[in-house]
């Protein structure tokens, strides 16, 4: 990720686009960008400036209107779920009373009286608790789904819709106003957005639709599902372990009266901003969410949480890490009496000659590298170690659906083992090289049947499974169309039941896209599933 982070740097313009080239470069990209002096030309940015009778202005114009505001008691940080604030409606003009009150005590403090004043004044709560905690975010000045909700109408002569927006598409114009410095916390947009500063500095912390995974989305049947359920500071990372790489993903601009900021859809965005700060934002649909036809969103569902499953899969069976396995064995136990016939293996033809003669394996034994060899040993090891069957041809279909796991001895009851590392079976399966791999199944199949039968049944955990037909697909990427058959029917021909063994496997690999598919539930959706184990890949 850090590589596609790095691929999606914002981009600033100190010239202004046209409408052909933001239409057709910029906003096509899905990358934020940065238009230096973009609102500068406003009336508003003059008007409403607070040290020059700007608040008395606004009070003015607007002051009779009733707004909606957000009153968070965890001031200066705004949490947008609804539990954690709430909409309280109040004179516009009652608002812009509070911002004097607060410029006048910046003013006072810089004098050193305000110490003294707070502790002395016999106010109400909302005259000294309230302005700090109030913050008016989304008021609507112009809504075209809604024209009646835009409270602010009467200041829209004051703005001008950038020259390269398409003026006919945008959704609403919307007034941000923060009294004291504020926090916003950090959520997603479902639409294109426009971010114009009228007045003060707003400092945008953004972060690429691909990094959600680590801001913990709240979940997405929740009222807040744009939302990071993170704390704003420090996340406790004993909650959220994911958190503590999240800034490496992270993006950060600093923007001033006259600047304006695309975020496009689905970019994460955290706000910080400073006393007294206004600014405007236009949003608008994206050519995709308007091109899509609501009879494809099964398919579009589907296929995205496909391709999310794949990625989560190849996380939690990463590359091997070399060429060759390396198994730790000591030369004893590499010449014990489990691995007799070793010794008088031939050699498998590799190079495509497996036809219809029979396979001879005399001498592999000398093409074979020591570690290859400890790997035989160990997978034959384990088989004869960890599976107790009297009769092998009585063999049982594992059951991963309700939670049972293959029957080894020595490992815990009703665990299914999903992440490498936990299984010294997958781990040697994918890290030995795949022509190996070949030259060691096809041995134990001439040699020890029953024991490839049963490591088939009853050694494969799910991520075993997968790894086996990971290297499956190597092999055949290597073999001819002719080679690739002969060694199948070998391998499943050597067992008693080839339908169990090949049953057994697949309920494996589906087992554990099953548990990436959860993985990508909690991460991208905040969704958990609480019927069977949980270990996403970090």
């Amino acid at each position: 990720m850090a590589k596609e982070a790095e691929s999606l740097q914002i981009r600033t313009f100190d010239e202004l686009p046209s409408a052909t080239g933001f239409a057709s470069q910029i906003e096509p990209s899905n990358v934020p960008a940065v238009f230096a002096g973009c609102a500068k030309g406003w009336e508003a940015l003059r008007k409403w400036n607070p040290r020059d009778g700007g608040l008395d202005y606004l009070q003015e114009r607007a002051g009779p209107c009733t707004v909606e505001a957000m009153l968070s008691r965890s001031a200066p940080f705004f949490y947008g779920d609804l539990r954690s604030h709430e909409r309280v409606p109040l004179p516009f003009s009652s608002f812009i009373g509070f911002c004097k009150q607060h410029m006048e005590k910046k003013e006072d403090d810089q004098s050193q009286c305000m110490e003294s004043g707070e502790r002395n004044s016999e106010g109400s709560e909302q005259d000294h608790v309230a302005p700090k905690q109030i913050y008016l975010a989304q008021v609507p000045i112009m809504n075209v789904e809604n024209k009646g909700r835009a409270q602010l109408g009467v200041l829209l002569e004051d703005i001008q819709t950038p020259a390269f927006l398409d003026e006919s598409l945008l959704a609403s114009v919307n007034l941000w106003m923060n009294i004291a410095e504020a926090r916003s916390s950090t959520h997603y947009d479902p639409h294109h957005n426009l971010l114009c500063i009228v007045n003060g500095t707003k400092e945008v912390v953004l972060w690429p639709p691909s990094a959600s995974s680590l801001l913990y989305p709240m979940p997405l049947y929740g009222e807040a599902s744009n939302h990071s359920s993170l704390t704003l500071g420090k996340p406790d990372l004993s909650l959220h372990p994911r958190a503590e790489h999240l800034m490496d993903h992270s993006q950060k601009v600093i923007l001033k009266a006259g600047d304006a900021l695309f975020i496009p859809e689905g970019w994460f965005h955290q706000v910080n901003s400073d006393n007294l700060s206004i600014a405007v934002n236009f949003w608008w649909q994206s050519n995709l969410m308007r091109s899509m036809s609501e009879h494809m969103d099964a398919y579009y569902l589907r296929r995205i949480l496909r391709r999310l499953t794949d990625k989560e899969m190849d996380l939690m069976l990463p590359k091997p890490a070399s060429a060759e396995c390396k198994v730790h064995e000591s030369d004893e136990t590499l010449n014990g009496d489990a691995d007799g016939d070793i010794h008088n293996m031939d050699k498998v033809f590799m190079d495509g000659d497996i036809k219809g003669k029979e396979v001879k394996l005399e001498s592999a034994i000398c093409h074979m590298k020591p570690s290859a060899l400890q790997a035989l040993h160990a997978l034959v090891s384990l088989v004869h170690d960890r599976v107790n069957i009297p009769d092998p041809s009585q063999v049982q279909r594992p059951s991963w659906g309700n939670g049972s796991t293959a029957c080894a001895e020595g490992a815990p009851k009703n665990r299914i083992i999903f992440h490498l590392e936990d299984d010294p079976v997958a781990n040697i399966l994918w890290n030995i090289e795949p022509r190996t791999l070949r030259t060691m199944l096809l041995y134990m199949a001439e040699k020890f049947p029953r024991t490839l039968e049963a490591l088939m049944l009853h050694l494969l955990s799910p991520v075993g499974a997968e790894a086996l037909t990971r290297k499956f697909d190597e092999i055949d990427a290597e073999s001819s169309e002719e080679d690739r058959s002969k060694f199948y029917q070998i391998i499943y021909g050597a067992l008693d039941d080839q339908f169990a063994a090949m049953d057994a496997i697949l309920l494996g690999k589906e087992s554990f896209a099953m548990q990436a598919f959860r993985n990508v539930l909690d991460k991208y959706l905040g969704v958990s599933i609480e019927d069977g184990p949980k270990l996403c890949a970090r």
